[in-house]
């Protein structure tokens, strides 16, 4: 962060604000301290400095510290918060994407989608619209396999949405997890991450290609990556078919989300 150019500026700012036209900072000064500023003739820079009163000089430096450190935090704040996005799932949040593809029939969500070739936890190979998502209730999530603090946490969140729905319910939807890190997590990494938290079944896919591949599928839903760290925790829940699509926050409860996946599950009015 490069902070000392910006910081320089904020002094001779802040300097020209207190002598030079403006000439607000020595009578504000003054009230602060209990002085007052007297003029016996016209309202010049010298005429102000010398009718500072005496601690006047220390309260400047301290308004001048106080420019910094509000700058300094300004400038912070971006990265901090790009950071705790991830570390927190409360802070976290989505870009503002269109999920659902953009008309309807089957080969305008394929095209929209994409039937990138990728692989599954198992080594299968699959295509992402025709066998994961075509015709699929489906939550999808975004971890990479490294995370010690939010990926972890949301893994096992979800493990108990799975185990609070009803078993009826819990057969129609699909979990579909991808990487942000695809350098790292291999198949058989994601198998071992997933026997780990105990969710490698049959209705709960770990998603993994080449990094052009995840780029790819993850622009596709919203998500453009600089970095692993920084990918959205946010949930995507979806009725393929019948185009349905809604963002769910991972610090939502697990009995709201199991709702919300039932919701998906009724038969749509007039369909």
């Amino acid at each position: 962060m490069k902070l000392l150019p910006v910081l320089t500026f904020a002094v001779f700012a802040q300097r020209r604000d207190c002598s030079g036209e403006l000439g607000h900072c020595g009578r504000d000064l003054a009230h602060e301290e209990g002085g007052s500023v007297t003029s016996s003739g016209p309202d010049t820079p010298h005429s102000r400095a010398s009718s500072l009163p005496q601690g006047a000089p220390r309260l400047l430096m301290f308004r001048l510290i106080q420019t910094w450190v509000a700058i300094a935090l300004t400038l912070s704040v971006p990265d901090l918060m790009a950071h705790e996005a991830h570390e927190n799932p409360t802070l976290a949040k989505a870009a503002p994407v269109q999920v659902a593809p953009p008309s309807s029939g089957t080969h305008d969500a394929q095209q929209y989608f994409t039937d990138t070739a990728l692989k599954d936890q198992d080594g299968n190979t699959v295509r992402f619209y025709s066998d994961e998502l075509k015709g699929k209730r489906v939550l999808l999530n975004v971890v990479f396999t490294h995370c010690q603090d939010a990926c972890p946490l949301i893994t096992r969140k979800l493990k108990d949405v799975r185990a609070a729905m009803a078993d009826d319910v819990a057969s129609q939807v699909y979990f579909i997890t991808l990487t942000s890190d695809p350098k790292n997590d291999t198949p058989e990494v994601l198998k071992a991450f997933a026997a780990k938290h105990g969710v490698d079944g049959p209705n709960w896919r770990f998603l993994t290609g080449t990094q052009e591949q995840m780029d790819l599928v993850l622009a596709r839903l919203g998500q453009v990556i600089p970095s692993p760290e920084q990918h959205s925790t946010q949930l995507i829940v979806g009725d393929v078919a019948n185009k349905r699509w809604a963002r769910i926050r991972p610090d939502a409860p697990v009995d709201a989300i199991a709702q919300r996946l039932q919701f998906l599950t009724l038969p749509v009015a007039g369909r």
